[in-house]
């Protein structure tokens, strides 16, 4: 495995192993954090997840501003969800990509589940009981 020369005398650096370095000089893009439109489209039409999503969070941020705050919150926990379904199938969502595939998942997902189920159980009258939550919140308000 010798270094293949290029037309200008150049040679390639080789690896003498295939372990990874012990010092990294650079990062390497997750996966899916390509373009999720073509580059001859418009900056936002290339970011379209992103987008989409941050889009569904400022209309639940507005939703909550106008004192509509179950509804607001439900709306950014859905948003959320749809960024980790986004995630999941598409192969291209750019900087809606962070980390890997299965992270960025995970995190959207359980922030998204989670807000979700907070929006439902907020008082007064809260549209799901759940108990073992309603003991967890008296035991550490009390």
């Amino acid at each position: 495995m010798g270094a293949e020369a290029h037309s200008d005398g150049a040679s390639e650096p080789q690896r003498s192993s295939r372990r990874f370095p012990m010092l990294t000089r650079d990062t390497a893009r997750p996966e899916g954090g390509g373009r999720a439109a073509a580059g001859g489209y418009p900056a936002p039409a290339r970011q379209w997840p992103l987008l989409s999503v941050m889009g569904g969070v400022a209309v639940g941020l507005l939703l909550v501003a106008l004192d509509a705050f179950r509804i607001g919150a439900l709306v950014i926990g859905l948003s959320l969800l749809a960024g980790a379904v986004l995630r999941r199938a598409l192969p291209s969502v750019g900087m809606l990509a962070v980390r890997s595939r299965f992270t960025d998942m995970l995190t959207y997902g359980l922030l998204g589940f989670v807000i979700v189920m907070l929006s439902l159980m907020v008082q007064p009258k809260p549209w799901i009981h759940i108990p073992f939550l309603d003991d967890i919140v008296h035991f550490t308000v009390r």
